[in-house]
């Protein structure tokens, strides 16, 4: 089907919950103003369209093929990487001094939101690649900045994030790979990483690999790992001693190479120190972290795209009477999937507005130097990652589910969806680190004060938007009340961490559903003064519409992830002995 870029949606969640309005009246960023953010996304969506988007199901349909260490991609891959890179995409959000456009991270999520949705496996290289930008940014010498910033920034080159290995998946305490000082100022890495994306292609010339490894006298686990830059190719143009020894043929995203690289056949790949020695987790963190925010952004995007194709669908497809008799009718007439796209509808509109709130909290954090933003910035990272990878999941089966018997058939496109999205869920940290990182790291800093100044503000939301919302008003504070209850239980002295470890899944699901809630009130506010200000646009509407149902048939879940998050994991002292065997 074809895929129509959501820019007025978009350019709503941006300016009426993100707070753009805001970072443009600060001057946090020269030259931005609506004009030109209108201009940028209407050229990213014409992109998305016209040349990403009829690379999807033909992509997903070839798959990339590996050939003693060669990958290639899909045809029109290349074509398409070139035109988008010359379209100066990979540096919306990448410093001007660096050949960059110098814009907002918001800007740029909202830019890979349609981008994404066009064409997920086409979008996964560049995550990489600007995360490498990240990195070298923060913690790279001035000489690796010079020689690789630019043609990174450009996308002339791309780069990759090689941490995984078949013993250390989630635990990299338990890395292997060895790197060796050559006495030169450079570094000799062994080893062999798997899951890497887009570790070898035939879109760019060179590949610039990040690689966590081991220095000879590393302390044990995580803080004896280092980061090393090791580029495909040297800069005197000869080859470095790694190859593609594979790739993964996955239930999805076959459009995208997933590599096993192997580095070091003939005496070790030449690489050079990122950062501190023993430091390099930490650095990776700089990359991994904005790689969260893509992860959950690519749940946004599918869901995106899983609700534009279900509504195509539901509005063509004849089937049964509708209540007045008449038929056979659109199934979109029939309640039941009514209710099934509204849910769709409602929660992918949630699901953006909690990522585009925390991109916009990096750009305070970064440009405004904003000790708070930072912070929220780093509390919302595993929410936005797990919340919005879940709700593209869940999004993308109700697709299915619309389409019935078709929806498991490939013609239709619809089960691709869930095939893609379903890996957002493991990778860059499954959903389940995410929650134990929020709720053992971030919830309990300044003792909570950060989450209870964010309920503060939620509540305020959900008093004004009553009279937008209506009785459903009423559900929306049941779930904010519900929020303040889990999160009151799991900061109170006493709690274990047993009990903190079995709740921190549906305390996630919980906190991300409620602010999915609270940001879509907000949205209907700001979109009800837009109407009685005399804006007639036909799609404000749709918007408090939107916000309505998710309030009186989403939010209502809050009270019960609560209940379950206060039960104490009383299971757990069970569970063994359930399990043993």
């Amino acid at each position: 089907m074809s895929f129509t870029a959501p820019t007025r949606d978009i350019i709503a969640t941006l300016t009426d919950i993100a707070g753009l309005d805001g970072i443009i009246a600060d001057g946090l960023f020269e030259g931005l103003d609506q004009d030109l953010v209108t201009a940028l996304l209407d050229q990213a969506g014409a992109v998305a369209e016209g040349v990403l988007a009829p690379l999807n199901t033909p992509g997903d349909r070839t798959g990339v093929r590996w050939t003693d260490g060669v990958v290639t991609t899909p045809p029109g891959f290349p074509a398409a990487y070139t035109q988008w890179r010359e379209g100066g995409w990979n540096g919306v959000a990448a410093p001007d001094a660096w050949g960059g456009a110098g814009l907002p991270v918001m800007l740029n999520t909202a830019v890979m939101d349609m981008h994404t949705a066009a064409c997920m496996a086409f979008g996964l290289g560049p995550v990489l690649t600007q995360g490498a930008v990240d990195v070298l940014l923060a913690h790279g010498s001035d000489a690796l900045r010079a020689a690789y910033l630019p043609k990174l920034v450009s996308g002339e080159w791309t780069g990759t994030m090689n941490l995984t290995e078949p013993q250390a998946g989630s635990d990299l305490a338990l890395l292997r790979t060895r790197a060796v000082p050559a006495g030169d100022g450079t570094y000799r890495i062994t080893g062999q990483k798997i899951f890497i994306t887009y570790g070898e292609h035939d879109l760019t010339d060179n590949i610039v690999h990040l690689v966590l490894a081991r220095l000879p006298d590393a302390p044990a686990g995580t803080k004896g790992i280092s980061l090393f830059l090791a580029p495909k190719i040297l800069p005197d143009g000869t080859a470095n001693d790694l190859r593609c020894a594979g790739i993964e043929h996955k239930l999805g995203l076959h459009a995208s190479p997933t590599c096993t690289m192997a580095f070091g056949d003939a005496g070790g790949a030449v690489g050079w120190l990122v950062g501190e020695e023993n430091r390099g987790l930490a650095c990776m963190f700089t990359m991994m972290n904005r790689a969260r925010l893509a992860t959950g952004l690519q749940g946004v995007a599918i869901a995106e795209r899983a609700t534009q194709q279900a509504l195509a669908y539901a509005r063509e497809r004849k089937q049964g009477r509708s209540l007045n008799g008449a038929g056979p009718c659109p199934i979109v007439e029939h309640p039941d999937v009514q209710r099934m796209l509204l849910s769709m509808a409602s929660r992918t509109a949630a699901a953006r507005a909690v990522a585009y709130v925390t991109a916009a909290a990096i750009d305070r954090a970064e440009r405004g130097h904003d000790e708070e933003a930072e912070a929220l910035a780093g509390l919302l990272t595993p929410v936005v990652k797990a919340f919005c990878a879940d709700t593209g999941i869940a999004v993308a089966d109700l697709g299915i589910q619309i389409h019935g018997g078709m929806g498991v058939v490939e013609e239709t496109g619809a089960a691709q969806h869930l095939r893609d999205v379903r890996v957002t869920a493991i990778y860059e940290g499954t959903n389940g680190i995410q929650a134990i990182d929020l709720v053992t790291r971030k919830l309990p800093r300044q003792g909570g004060a950060l989450v209870s100044a964010l309920l503060a503000e939620w509540k305020a939301i959900a008093v004004e938007a009553a009279a937008v919302l209506g009785d459903s008003a009423a559900d929306l504070t049941a779930a904010l009340d519900a929020l303040e209850q889990a999160t009151g239980w799991l900061l109170a002295a006493g709690r274990t961490p047993e009990q903190a470890l079995a709740g921190a899944t549906p305390y996630l699901q919980l906190f991300g559903l409620t602010a999915g809630g609270a940001l879509l009130a907000k949205g209907a506010v700001a979109t009800r003064t837009r109407q009685q200000a005399g804006d007639t646009s036909p799609d404000l509407e749709r918007r408090i519409v939107l916000a309505r149902f998710y309030a009186a048939n989403i939010a209502p879940a809050a009270p019960g992830l609560a209940r379950t998050v206060m039960a104490g994991g009383g299971f757990v002292g069970e569970a063994l002995a359930v399990l043993a065997g």
